[in-house]
């Protein structure tokens, strides 16, 4: 099951942080601190790229899951493979984890610069582990956190079970497992799993170091006052990547192509590592263009289809996402937002993409966008673009970003259904009936959906071009155009295919407010504003200031084209006070709430410096409006 199933605003706020570095846990008039983090885990470990951060990490993920608690975990790395800041953040907690969130409990520094960075971060009690032949913590690094520094000869321990030195991980690993109270068995159970092929030396070479450390901290330090309730309750432990890889694999995608390129990559290596498996076509292709087109031609011969990129990648595909929109073929495209313009901040994350989706390729036609909310959420969301894509014949884009593709969390079982049936009945013909005959490809319908046919089937012969055409597919920009029947031909067409958008939105569920328990979200004072990846994070401070007397809801926006204009204007027109808040700099959802309905929000929250959303920046925004 762990191998998943195995203009400026009013008021425009930025991290003056660099790259690298979590949020301040204390700012004017809010000290930061959540009053559930005494019942919470933070773990957090840094060194340079090559060090094993991210294989330590997700060791300490995937026994914090284990051992039944909620986890969240995050891995912060650079675009070098070697050198470098990277550092890995895991939070775990028997409730539900929302976000990143604030400060650290147990840092593990296999660097200088990672005490240098964020040592200033520990929550009150924390505890450094450092080793003391490399690196040293200066007392006036955590005096004002009250921190505890741990001196483990890392390199030492680890050169004692161990030839490479890599292995001092494992013995900060260790450690770190005694501190928190975690049950040190549950990683030497996956230790063996992860080793057995390599022999049983491998095996104990790597317990023995894991043990190594989880010793010296017992004879050495002293176990965090944590309450951590584990229930070993068995939870998936995934990435809103992962999550939509398999999500398209149950919705009965039957044909991927991609290029590789982060933060998209992991949706290619799953499917491509489960397509024999599933009965999937996949397809690594030379570049983001060929990939695209080579998911038309498929989708054109019946195999609902599927391609994933970034910014960058999508940039390539506008002239052919037009095309999927003018021959009415079915397409579903993932798009993993990253930092821009141009290579930009290639493994940070930023919600800075949506204009170019809204307004890809040239002239109009109708197309959907979803921006998924959470993990869960993209497993849904896949769904749902093939749903859409293949009843009503559109080019669709599932909207995601870095922080949500990339981060890992627990999601349980039963919010994963496995049969999802993905209904092709009303949608392409087996057979044309004498009803539909003589077949026209492009006929004009009261919903715009037009019969459909894969090649081969008996008396459905039409045109697939670019060019604009009529009914029956017949093309009319060379010959006729000009003339007054392919005048009125152009028109019908255009009013055709944008009827769409009228069913689209019917299948789509609108939103709705969404408050803490004891807040009447009618009638909060403040209504936040947020979509895609930063729902969770401002659901989670927004329960804490409510915790401490605030009157505030949220207005969760999801399906953002075509835009739900009426319920958002209804219920944002009877709002208190509005603020919004998203991960770009000009405000691009503020601005399509304006467009669709009218209505401004004169406050507003925004980051673009490449690293996630935490509760302490999202508090303190929220009460700088309040």
């Amino acid at each position: 099951m762990d191998k998943l199933l195995s203009g400026l605003p009013w008021l425009v706020r930025r991290n003056d942080l660099r790259e690298g570095t979590s949020p301040p846990l204390r700012g004017a008039g809010w000290d930061g601190r959540s009053t559930m983090t005494r019942h919470e885990l933070t773990l957090r470990a840094g060194g340079k790229a090559g060090d094993g951060i991210a294989s330590l990490g997700d060791t300490l993920a995937r026994t914090c899951s284990r051992a039944g608690l909620h986890v969240g975990a995050y891995n912060h790395y650079q675009s070098v493979i070697r050198g470098g800041h990277v550092w890995y953040h895991v939070r775990a907690r028997a409730d539900e984890v929302l976000s990143a969130g604030d400060g650290i409990d147990v840092l593990l520094a296999l660097d200088q610069l990672t005490i240098d960075t964020h040592a200033r971060w520990m929550n009150p009690g924390g505890v450094i582990l450092f080793d003391p032949d490399k690196t040293k913590v200066a007392p006036e690094q955590i005096a004002p956190t009250t921190a505890t520094p741990l001196g483990i000869p890392l390199a030492a321990l680890a050169k004692q079970h161990a030839s490479d030195p890599i292995m001092r991980n494992t013995v900060g690993a260790g450690a770190a497992l005694y501190l928190s109270g975690l049950p040190k068995e549950l990683t030497e159970e996956m230790l063996r799993q992860a080793f057995k092929r390599k022999g049983d030396e491998v095996v104990a070479s790597n317990i023995n170091t894991l043990n190594a450390g989880y010793d010296f901290a017992k004879e050495h330090g002293a176990p965090l006052n944590l309450e951590l309730a584990t229930s070993r309750k068995k939870r998936l432990l995934m990435t809103g990547n992962d999550a939509i890889a398999l999500g398209a694999v149950a919705s009965g995608c039957r044909f991927a192509a991609q290029y590789p390129m982060t933060p998209a990559s992991p949706i290619m290596h799953w499917i491509a590592s489960h397509a024999s498996a599933y009965n999937v076509i996949f397809k690594q292709a030379e570049d983001e263009l060929a990939a695209i087109n080579l998911a038309i031609g498929a989708s054109y011969a019946g195999l609902p289809s599927m391609t994933a990129t970034s910014g960058g990648g999508f940039s390539l595909m506008v002239e052919a996402f037009g095309q999927a929109g003018m021959l009415e073929v079915p397409l579903v495209v993932v798009e993993v937002q990253r930092c821009g313009p141009s290579t930009g901040l290639p493994t940070k994350t930023e919600q800075a993409d949506l204009d170019m989706v809204k307004g890809a390729s040239q002239g109009e036609f109708p197309r959907a966008i979803i921006a998924p909310l959470n993990i869960a959420d993209c497993y849904t969301a896949i769904h749902e673009a093939f749903t859409i894509a293949e009843r009503f014949q559109v080019p669709v884009c599932v909207l995601s970003d870095l922080y949500l593709g990339e981060h890992w969390e627990t999601v349980d079982p039963e919010a994963i259904d496995l049969q999802l049936p993905l209904d092709r009945s009303t949608t392409i013909l087996s057979q044309i009936p004498a009803s539909e005959r003589p077949y026209l490809r492009y006929k004009f319908t009261p919903d715009g959906v037009s019969p459909r046919v894969v090649p081969g089937v008996d008396g459905g012969q039409h045109v697939a071009s670019t060019d604009e055409h009529d009914e029956d597919s017949t093309l009319i920009g060379d010959v006729l155009a000009g003339l007054p029947q392919a005048i009125d031909v152009r028109v019908r067409m255009m009013e055709k295919r944008m009827r769409k958008l009228v069913g689209i939105a019917k299948v789509f569920k609108q939103p709705t407010l969404w408050a803490p328990p004891g807040v009447d979200a009618g009638h909060a004072k403040l209504t936040v504003v947020c979509w895609g990846s930063t729902q969770r994070v401002v659901r989670e401070a927004v329960t804490e200031l409510c915790h401490h007397g605030a009157s505030i809801a949220t207005l969760e926006l999801r399906n953002l084209l075509p835009f739900p204009a009426a319920t958002v204007s209804d219920l944002l027109s009877k709002a208190h006070k509005t603020m919004i808040i998203e991960g770009n700099y000009t405000g691009q959802v503020e601005r399509l709430i304006r467009e669709q309905t009218g209505l401004s929000i004169p406050h507003h929250y925004r980051k673009y410096d490449g690293e996630p959303f935490y509760p302490s920046d999202v508090r303190a925004a929220i009460k700088e409006v309040l």
